[in-house]
């Protein structure tokens, strides 16, 4: 795992295991995350993300293992770990009937903010921070899907948490809302530690110091962006378009020595020569275009194309987390 020269540990997991029955949905992962980080908490459906969330939140309680948030244990201290965590959980629950304003000022009774001068500021802030100025009067139910997500952001922060934990913070908004919710994130991560999971590899980029990928319940990846991808220039990425029947192609290519995994992309227009294209993962060290060419002479495959692409982030979370969750 990374080592991270960043300020004091503000989440600490050991061990942590959760099953529902026979399925590990969490299957004991261990990391810290420190003050002043972004990380971002990557992998596919039903590879552990909700769950591990909802875990730290202490709305799930662990079938093993442990969970600090700001020096409490989830679970012996829900009450003080919960004051320090600002989330906005997976779907953005609110209360449709209220209006943004009542809403904001009921999360604030809940969270103890006093009424005056400290509530009106605040207010402000997060009202700015999250772009809802001319919508305090709209009612919740009536407000589109990217701003119902920034009223579930301004709900999170408006206690100022030392931890923001977001699943899914930027689904639904549009590519305007995306930078302006992006900003608020980077803006809280310097001083604040924050969790957020996404699909979206752009945002981790732009908005992550580290990135942690969990697949089949496992932690699968632990670093910074830059880390990983160096990590996967280790491995050769090729993009191959071959004539053929795409499984017997694809069937093939697994065979060749030095090949790791093989990945057929959607299909693009094509013509009668009835190509098909795939994403192509070389084992460490290895070079396999020569025997990629040797294999489809043999064959009979027509090799359209053969060359080496740069591994991106989505190359890496592909390729640590490809197959079924479990």
């Amino acid at each position: 795992m990374t080592t991270h020269a960043q300020g004091k540990t503000m989440i600490h997991v050991d061990g942590l295991t959760k099953h529902y029955g026979k399925v590990k949905a969490v299957n004991n992962i261990s990391f810290d995350v420190h003050a002043g980080e972004v990380l971002g908490f990557l992998g596919p459906n039903g590879a552990g993300k909700t769950t591990t969330m909802k875990i730290l939140t202490s709305y799930l309680s662990p079938t093993s293992g442990r969970a600090v948030v700001a020096g409490y244990d989830v679970f012996d201290h829900p009450i003080e770990a919960r004051y320090r965590i600002g989330y906005l959980p997976e779907g953005t629950p609110l209360y449709r009937d209220m209006t943004v304003l009542e809403y904001l000022n009921f999360v604030a009774d809940i969270r103890n903010i006093p009424t005056g001068s400290k509530r009106t500021r605040r207010l402000r802030e997060v009202v700015e921070q999250c772009g809802l100025g001319d919508r305090l009067g709209f009612l919740i139910g009536e407000l589109s899907k990217g701003l119902k997500q920034r009223v579930g952001l301004a709900q999170a922060i408006l206690h100022e948490p030392e931890v923001l934990i977001l699943d899914e913070p930027t689904s639904g908004l549009d590519p305007n809302q995306i930078v302006e919710i992006r900003q608020v994130i980077k803006h809280i991560g310097e001083k604040k530690t924050v969790i957020f999971s996404t699909h979206i590899m752009q945002e981790v980029q732009a908005t992550c110091s580290r990135v942690l990928i969990i697949s089949k319940g496992k932690i699968a990846a632990d670093g910074s962006p830059d880390e990983l991808q160096r990590k996967a220039q280790g491995q050769m990425s090729l993009r191959v378009e071959m004539a053929g029947n795409a499984e017997q192609v694809k069937s093939a290519l697994e065979t060749v020595p030095g090949i790791e995994s093989v990945r057929t992309l959607p299909d693009e227009e094509t013509d009668e020569k009835n190509l098909h294209s795939f994403s192509v993962i070389a084992k460490a060290g290895a070079d396999p275009r020569i025997d990629i060419f040797k294999m489809a002479t043999a064959k009979g495959f027509d090799l359209a194309e053969l060359h080496r692409e740069r591994a991106s982030l989505e190359d890496v979370f592909r390729n640590l987390t490809s197959g079924p969750a479990h």
